[in-house]
């Protein structure tokens, strides 16, 4: 015979048997009305728009579900936090992210230095890591399950680059790059796609991250006097090394690669923008034919929230297919659910005018690469 207060004591072990299976399928970041995602981007300093851009366009997309109630009745929410494209801040910001804020995923992070840096935390904490805006290697290989990519990587960017180079002719081919792991990676990038042509690079030259001080990296590509230059940096430093040289009177090429962020890199340089080359991964944001280009445009006019741009269009598209994914994992979320059901998403089964496909053992979404000329008045020519 058990006395009362050991009975109760049984009772209450009972029960919390009961609900622990319960509680345990809690996940951080979930709850019945809201799903938390945290963002480390650059706000401030020399590659703030490019944050800015990326956040917009995920926050229009989110928007609109939100006032349809949300994704199985829970609304999307983001907390940014700005790491000024520094690596030190944002290993701080995303252990601030998972660990206080208690957010679902990642998403949106800006930039390969910072990235590499977030990658040990959130890897060790098992929390998704969606759409960085960054296009190295060293976040695709080896595979890590955590992250998925919705752009191209540099890869496909530098290929594309070189090859509408040499298929008119140019040969003579330089370039122009960060001095940091986003740098390297684009630097590699070009001297594999030469090889891959038996062409070698002319020369090479750095400038420091957050810097604009090109005059040295000026100096060293116009003794070359390279055909084209290649871009691997962000607007304001390729926009500084582009004038400085076109005042010294070289008239070869400039191309950049996305990252490079299009529209302030039209701003910064221009009238001295014309003619010089970008290549995107996202579809040319005025083509009107295009499905998600027409639905984030027709956004953009509702919302009163400007004009496009590519940045805002890919943090767009990447809202929208986090959101897929969010549909497909169910009512009862949490991440292992969620992951497994963006690795569901196919060419066959999500057309949204955007090629996107995941599976169980590929987590880069997208091979899309275009080319884009500025032309006056800071335009764009796809």
């Amino acid at each position: 015979m058990f006395s009362l207060p050991n009975r109760i004591a049984r009772s209450l072990a009972c029960l919390l048997l009961v609900l622990s299976p319960i509680v345990s399928r809690a996940e951080a970041g979930v709850s019945p009305n809201r799903i938390l995602l945290g963002q480390s981007a650059a706000f401030s300093g020399p590659a703030a728009q490019l944050g800015i851009d990326l956040n917009a366009g995920a926050r229009l997309y989110f928007d609109q579900v939100n006032r349809q109630g949300g994704i199985h009745g829970r609304k999307i929410e983001i907390v940014t936090a700005d790491d000024k494209y520094e690596p030190a801040l944002t290993v701080e910001n995303t252990r601030r992210l998972i660990q206080n804020d208690q957010v679902f995923a990642l998403f949106g992070y800006v930039g390969t230095p910072t990235s590499n840096a977030a990658l040990p935390v959130f890897t060790s904490a098992r929390v998704p890591f969606f759409a960085p805006f960054t296009g190295a290697l060293s976040l695709r290989e080896p595979f890590n399950r955590q992250i998925f990519h919705i752009r191209a990587g540099y890869v496909e960017e530098t290929e594309h680059l070189v090859d509408q180079l040499a298929r008119v002719g140019i040969r003579n081919i330089a370039a122009f790059h960060q001095n940091d792991a986003y740098g390297q990676a684009g630097l590699d990038g070009v001297k594999w796609a030469l090889g891959k042509r038996s062409m070698i690079l002319v020369d090479s030259a750095t400038v420091e991250r957050n810097s604009n001080n090109v005059g040295q990296a000026a100096q060293r590509l116009l003794a070359k006097r390279p055909d084209a230059i290649i871009q691997i940096s962000t607007y304001a430093a390729s926009a500084a090394l582009v004038k400085q040289m076109r005042t010294a009177g070289y008239t070869g090429q400039f191309h950049n690669v996305s990252f490079v962020g299009s529209q302030p890199l039209a701003q910064a340089l221009g009238a001295d923008g014309q003619g010089v080359g970008v290549s995107q991964v996202v579809p040319f944001p005025w083509k009107a034919s295009n499905p998600v280009v027409a639905e984030y445009t027709r956004a953009l006019k509702n919302e009163g929230k400007g004009e496009p741009n590519f940045s805002s269009l890919e943090g767009y598209i990447a809202a929208k297919v986090f959101a897929e994914g969010l549909r497909r994992a169910g009512a009862d979320l949490n991440r292992e659910k969620f992951i497994a059901a963006l690795e569901t998403i196919t060419l066959k089964n999500y057309d949204i005018g955007f090629p996107v496909e995941f599976s169980p053992t590929r987590h880069t979404g997208s091979t899309f690469v275009d080319m884009t000329v500025i032309t006056k008045n800071e335009k764009f020519l796809n």
